[in-house]
């Protein structure tokens, strides 16, 4: 398990975690090359929605890649390092980076929807996960919502089939304007949780 956070003043508003491939950059099969990153549709109008919220924002990623000898953890700290130059020149920015390297087969307590990054963020960030949002495109980002006593957000149209009870929206931009309408309900019936100290 890899981290990088970065040292911001405590947020008043939701913790949010961030699945990477199709969520955040479009999808491309074991992505280890920079030069592959582009942002997803309405990223960029999410996040800076979301930080309108006062949201802490915390990128998890299964990256099994690395498990595979497809690529470096130097490879995927680039990859990484050039999202957060696409998204400074728009003036955003993201808390931190939790990347799991393990690939399926290996029984790690850190790869989605296991709640090991989760867990590793919540600690660095001072944060409680009760009461988090988990955005991502696959069953494993909502399923690790739910472990953790969150709420997941599956963003459609990445081939995902949801399943029945599944809280689905058609783009990122969608999963940041429910996250902030659920936090807002939180906040009216006066419940404490998903915040950072």
């Amino acid at each position: 398990m890899t981290a990088r956070a970065e040292a911001d003043p405590p947020a008043s508003g939701p913790l949010v975690f961030l699945d990477r491939d199709g969520t955040l950059i479009v999808e491309r099969h074991y992505l280890g090359d920079p030069a592959g990153v582009r942002l997803e549709d309405g990223v960029v109008e999410g996040l800076r929605h979301l930080r309108g919220a006062s949201a802490r924002l915390v990128v998890v990623t299964n990256q099994s890649g690395i498990a595979r000898g497809y690529f470096t953890r130097d490879a995927v700290a680039a990859v990484h390092a050039a999202i957060d130059r696409q998204l400074a020149r728009k003036g955003l920015h993201l808390d931190g980076w939790y990347v799991c390297p393990h690939g399926p087969q290996e029984g790690c307590l850190c790869r989605k929807p296991a709640p090991g990054l989760v867990e590793a963020a919540c600690r660095d960030q001072a944060c409680a996960a009760a009461g988090c949002f988990v955005i991502g495109d696959k069953a494993s980002d909502v399923d690790l919502a739910t472990r953790v006593g969150g709420t997941g957000i599956l963003v459609s149209g990445t081939g995902e089939a949801a399943r029945a009870g599944d809280l689905v929206v058609p783009s990122f931009l969608d999963a940041a304007r429910t996250v902030t309408r659920l936090w807002r309900e939180r906040r009216h019936a006066g419940s404490d949780v998903g915040r950072c100290a």
